[in-house]
């Protein structure tokens, strides 16, 4: 019959548990783990083969991932920026709109007192021109008088 295998496990640097066991022919046998880093278990683990890509920074890989990471962001800041100065293009050109609606109202507020004035002073001598009416009544009665002749 076999012999049972023992366990033994230890971390590596990268904070990954590595089972070792051992069988009734062979020596030892490791099996890697994924293990968080921290004992909580907080973080992300990572594979060893992984952690190995970023940290060969001299790999045609890594320089790809960093030269489109470089565009990408390079193209990130242009739209940022040339969102930005439409905005302030906007911001501008409504500015300027402003102003001229401001000159508007301030011109057609000079053109509507202009035209009360008008108005007023035309209703003031429409007024003077009426002639009051008499208690006697002999204004009305000789346009009365008037107004009756001239129908015959």
């Amino acid at each position: 019959m076999s012999k049972p295998s023992q366990q033994k496990t230890t971390k590596d640097q990268n904070g990954v548990s590595v089972i070792q066991t051992q069988a009734h022919t062979s020596g030892l046998q490791q099996v890697p783990q994924l293990v968080p880093v921290s004992p909580g278990g907080g973080g992300k683990a990572m594979a060893p083969s992984k952690s190995k890509k970023f940290a060969d920074k001299e790999s045609d890989e890594y320089r790809q991932r960093r030269e489109r990471n470089n565009l990408a962001v390079k193209k990130s800041r242009m739209r940022s920026k040339q969102k930005a100065q439409d905005t302030q293009a906007r911001v501008n050109e409504l500015k300027e709109e402003n102003e001229r609606l401001e000159s508007k109202i301030k011109l057609l507020s000079k053109e509507l007192s202009v035209l009360k004035d008008l108005f007023l002073e035309h209703a003031h001598n429409l007024a003077d021109n009426v002639q009051p009416q008499s208690n006697d009544g002999s204004k009305t009665g000789q346009n009365n008088n008037s107004n009756s002749n001239t129908g015959q």
